[in-house]
């Protein structure tokens, strides 16, 4: 197998150590990368430092031309990086398609915005005096990108950081380092000047020990679990680094009598199911209205059955490989507590072994969708994050109390609710503790909105005009003397 190399300061370099990058859906080694330590990480800083004040003098056009090209690059490409998502990360190939196509839209997105980082002009109370604000970009920004969504996710965060003039090194999951190469790769085509974005991967800790406790790196942007962040906000105290985290999730979704029972089961089954439930803001938990309850039960854990386990590579697949045999370990862990704890299994509940592309079984991670009927509140998946295609579904009886059950949760990421009452579904909107929420859209997410959580979910917010201000520092300039 042929080593992937990093991209430091504009070359492709080899570190002398590499790690191998595992197939999920097969379970076989399907390529090297070069892993990069705290000196490579070093170097990367210095770079980026270096390539930081001729970037930020460009205008937001200039810049936005860069992105564009990226663009246009990722999509001449776009194919072959939709199979790389699928072979690194598990994902069914039809997603991972739409994944490579948000990441063009979030680039252009901030192509477009990069020639709005507006200031403004305050009316002065003293006589002689004028007030201006300045946005300017932060400076070197770490970027720490997760495995789930291994492309948009990096996109996201280096399109707004570059848009706003800041100089980029971006961290990508050792799971799922393969994608950000060939995103390198389009950056490098698009003619994006040396230091300006760089991409080292290797063991987290010594990367990213660097961003938080060099002075050079102004800002650090995170998407992973909580626990890391809460250690990324306590490091970051040495330096006072500016902190983005995206933290984990656990989403409810809510199904009143009332709603359209078509839609909230297909809206469901595509936020519980897509990405194999490998998603911060799938649903952790369904609450549906006690009238409608069975009915729904029963639609949904149709549908659930009815959706296709296999090798991602298969179009018609619709449930891929769950990342690694931990996270496999964990989603039948949950799923045995809910049992045990008096939940009752609808549909799915074991490890399977489904034929690969090439009509022999696949040697990979796989869980058949599961929807568990009746779990009680302190049932594990009921409390943490499951990162797995396990749904479980509880009735409730009134609005208080399904709002009260739903945000008794340190997470706070997104909520989803179905009904076609508009009162309550403004009350909903107001009072369910979350960053995004969905009612009776199962995607909420999109380029030109902010995204977010509250709570432990995280600090901050990506896309969006939100998305750009998260890498600019705001500056009040006050001229006196003038008559």
């Amino acid at each position: 197998m042929q080593t992937k190399k990093l991209y430091v300061d504009g070359q492709w370099i080899e570190t002398g150590d590499t790690f191998e990058v595992v197939n999920p859906g097969t379970g076989e080694p399907i390529a090297t990368v070069a892993s990069a330590g705290r000196d490579v990480a070093r170097r990367a800083v210095d770079a980026a430092a270096a390539a930081f004040p001729s970037w930020r003098a460009l205008t937001g056009i200039q810049r936005a031309d860069y992105l564009l090209a990226a663009a246009a690059a990722l999509g001449r490409r776009s194919e072959e990086i939709a199979r790389t998502v699928t072979e690194e990360n598990g994902k069914p190939i039809g997603q991972s398609r739409g994944e490579v196509n948000v990441a063009i839209d979030h680039l252009r997105w901030f192509a477009e915005e990069a020639r709005r980082g507006y200031g403004r002009i305050v009316p002065q109370q003293a006589d002689g005096k004028r007030h201006v604000i300045l946005q300017q970009p932060v400076g070197v920004v770490g970027l720490v990108a997760p495995w789930n969504f291994p492309l948009v996710l990096s996109v996201r965060k280096a399109a707004p950081a570059l848009a706003a003039g800041c100089t980029t090194i971006l961290r990508p999951a050792r799971q799922t380092p393969l994608c950000a190469v060939q995103l390198a790769e389009c950056m490098e085509e698009a003619g994006i000047p040396q230091g300006v974005f760089q991409m080292i991967t290797g063991p987290g800790e010594p990367i990213v020990d660097e961003f938080m406790e060099n002075p050079t790196v102004r800002k650090v942007s995170f998407t992973g679990s909580t626990e890391v962040g809460k250690e990324l906000i306590r490091k970051s105290a040495k330096t006072v680094t500016d902190l983005s985290l995206e933290l984990g999730g656990h989403a409810p979704v809510i199904v009143f009598a009332d709603a359209d029972l078509d839609l909230a089961v297909e809206g469901a089954i595509i936020t519980k199911f897509r990405n194999t439930g490998q998603s911060c803001i799938a649903c952790n938990r369904i609450y549906v209205e006690r009238p409608v309850y069975e009915e729904f039960l029963t639609r949904f854990a149709k549908r659930a059955g009815e959706l296709k386990v296999g090798y991602g590579m298969d179009d018609e697949v619709e449930i891929g490989a769950i990342v690694n045999r931990q996270g496999l370990d964990q989603a039948l862990s949950h799923v045995e507590n809910a049992v045990a704890a008096g939940g009752r299994i609808v549909c799915g509940g074991k490890a399977v072994q489904p034929t690969g592309a090439d009509g022999t079984p696949a040697a990979g991670f796989y869980l058949e969708p599961t929807v568990i009927a009746d779990v009680p509140d302190d049932a594990a998946c009921m409390r943490e994050e499951t990162f797995a295609p396990v749904a479980p579904v509880v009735a409730f009886d009134t609005e208080d109390e399904v709002i009260r059950k739903a945000n008794d949760s340190r997470y706070g990421l997104a909520a989803y609710a179905y009904t076609t009452n508009l009162n309550r579904s403004w009350r909903l909107a107001e009072q369910l503790e979350a960053g995004t929420v969905g009612i009776n859209d199962a995607v909420p997410s999109t380029s030109n909105a902010p995204f977010g959580g509250v709570k432990e979910s995280g600090i901050g917010r990506e896309l969006g005009m939100e998305g750009m201000q998260a890498f600019m520092e705001t500056k009040h300039v006050s001229y006196g003397g003038v008559h």
